[in-house]
């Protein structure tokens, strides 16, 4: 398969060492960033044995116990996690390089990686501490959970959030691209887009059923194009060009976790909007926040 068909990937085709997806440096084209989903039975447990990578573990649904250690320096770390990715914010941590890890818990996980040189302090962000932010507005309106983001954690390379956005409305809107080394204007990033979906609360549709829309194009950095219906599990990786909408279909709710890390000097996230959409921002500043959110609604979710 060429490099060029290898951007989009259906759920289970990336599964490795007990891993539901793996991506990372031994992916084609890929350099600067990882990911690594699994699903978890009660006392289930996985390795994280790479010392030349830092991590942030995401419960997605489920809690998990970290035991972590950089040689005599080992520590224990409970995860409160949640019912869903539509249920709110969740317990993360972060992992710098040096320290490898046990992970072990009942539920669904994903483990955000980057290549690192520079050592941290290991983290525990609770999901009371993370940033929420209520991004857009009207249909574009979507929730940003930022426990990864410069302005949140001190870290090497890596930049990670989750987005959710409900039935209806766009996100990654207007597209735009994070390909050139611009100082001040634009920031060079890799990125994977994992996906869930899954019916509005309190809906008869089956988990099966639920879905998203997710697309790609080229920019002066290279040529690309996905244009896929997105389900649970599915993961999306933007080497370069134009990015988005993700759209979430009626009747579905759309989740997915962004994980980015690229070779510029800095740790910054920097974009450039496609100049063809980019006027869609000026009109947020007319219409209100969806009152959708923020998730997680009174009702909750089944």
């Amino acid at each position: 398969m060429s490099i060029e068909n290898t951007w989009f990937h259906r759920r289970g085709d990336l599964a490795a060492g007990g891993w539901e997806s793996v991506v990372g440096r031994g992916t084609p084209g890929w350099q600067h960033t990882g990911i690594r989903v699994a699903d978890l039975a009660d006392g289930d447990a996985v390795e994280l044995a790479e010392t030349d990578v830092e991590r942030i573990i995401v419960p997605l649904a489920g809690s998990f116990e970290v035991d972590h250690a950089d040689g005599d320096d080992s520590a224990r770390t409970t995860l409160q996690g949640r019912r869903s990715v539509f249920d709110g914010p969740t317990d993360v941590l972060y992992l710098p390089v040096g320290r490898t890890a046990t992970l072990t818990g009942g539920g669904r996980v994903a483990v955000a990686e980057a290549p690192a040189s520079v050592r941290h302090p290991w983290r525990h962000i609770a999901a009371a501490e993370t940033p929420v932010e209520l991004r857009g507005a009207g249909s574009s309106s979507r929730q940003v959970h930022n426990f990864g983001t410069p302005q949140a954690l001190d870290a090497d390379r890596l930049i990670v959030c989750e987005v959710i956005t409900p039935a209806d409305n766009w996100s990654s809107y207007p597209p735009h691209k994070h390909d050139e080394h611009v100082p001040g204007h634009e920031s060079r990033l890799e990125e994977i887009y994992y996906f869930e979906s899954a019916p509005v609360a309190g809906s008869a549709a089956a988990e099966d059923s639920a879905f998203g829309m997710f697309s790609t194009y080229s920019s002066p950095a290279g040529e690309i194009d996905i244009a896929a219906m997105v389900r649970t599990g599915d993961i999306a990786l933007v080497p370069y060009g134009y990015h988005g909408p993700a759209v979430a279909a009626p009747g579905y709710d759309l989740y997915y976790l962004n994980v980015m890390a690229g070779p510029d000097p800095g740790r910054a996230w920097l974009i450039s909007d496609d100049p063809a959409h980019a006027w869609v921002r000026d009109t947020w500043t007319e219409q209100d926040v969806d009152p959708r959110l923020p998730y997680p609604t009174e009702e909750g979710r089944s």
